[in-house]
Formats: structure tokens, sequence, C-alpha cells
């Protein structure tokens, strides 16, 4: 095996591509070990003894195929989630999820007169300084203060 690194680097500056991307015609080595010029390694060139090889990029097909998972609804549970808690529901999301069940909830108790009007105005008020994070939570202090109205 005959070193051609001279021939390779100039087959390189004049292809303008990297020394690994020169391919040499193997059936030919006896020509290119002969050329030592630029204008012999251009003509060697010429004639597709020295070719460039193509470029190695990076496959896309595993890419493709996740997005049109994801587009279908996969792969977003929680061992997928990555950010923040209010990445996926924002804060304001939340508190308006949490203040209309809240809301909804106490209109259905002075709905079914579970609670008074009076109790209804006062909590109303509490859950919009935010003082409950749940329905539960709501019931629960309204059980200890004993405001459910008895039947």
């Amino acid at each position: 095996m005959t070193d051609l690194k001279g021939q390779r680097r100039l087959a390189s500056q004049i292809l303008k591509i990297g020394q690994n991307r020169v391919w040499i015609d193997p059936e030919r080595m006896d020509d290119v070990e002969g050329a030592i010029t630029r204008e012999e390694v251009r003509k060697l060139i010429h004639e597709r003894v020295i070719v460039s090889r193509p470029e190695k990029g990076v496959s896309r097909s595993r890419a493709k195929i996740i997005r049109e998972k994801k587009r279908k609804g996969r792969r977003s549970g929680v061992g997928s989630v990555t950010g923040a808690a209010h990445a996926k529901v924002t804060k304001k999301e939340a508190w308006m999820l949490r203040i209309r069940s809240l809301r909804r909830k106490l209109r259905a108790l002075k709905a079914n007169r579970s609670i008074t009007e009076e109790t209804y105005s006062q909590y109303y008020r509490m859950a919009g300084s935010g003082r409950f994070q749940s329905i539960a939570e709501l019931e629960r202090n309204l059980k200890s203060n004993d405001l459910w109205r008895k039947r």
C-alpha cells in the first residue's frame, strides 16, 4: 500500500472538501502515485480517478416517527414531561380551573339549601382570595365550622 497523503491533500484542496471524503480508484493507484502537481491531480479528478464522496448527514427518519406519534398524542406521559410545574398548565389556567370549580360547588350548595346566603357570600369571597386549594378543602372547612344547614 503506497502513501498517497500528498495527493489526497491536494485533491481535497482542489475539490474544497475534507481529506476523508476524497476517494481514489484502487485500480489506478500507480497513476495517482505519479501525480505530484496540482495540474496532474486536476487531470485525474477530470478522469474520475479521484472522486469526492457524498456528505454524510444525520438521518431524520427517527425524528419523523417520533413527531408523528406526538401528533397522535403519544409520548406525553408523566415520564416525558419536562419543565416547571406550570409549563404545561399555566398558573393562570390552573387558577381558573380551581376558582370555577369552587364557585360552581358553592352555587350548588346554595341552590340545594345546604348553606345559607350569608355563608355563601362569605365563602365566595374566601374562595376568591385563594383560601381554598380544592373542593374537598372547602367542604372540610364548612364541616369544621359547622355551617352545613341542618335538614
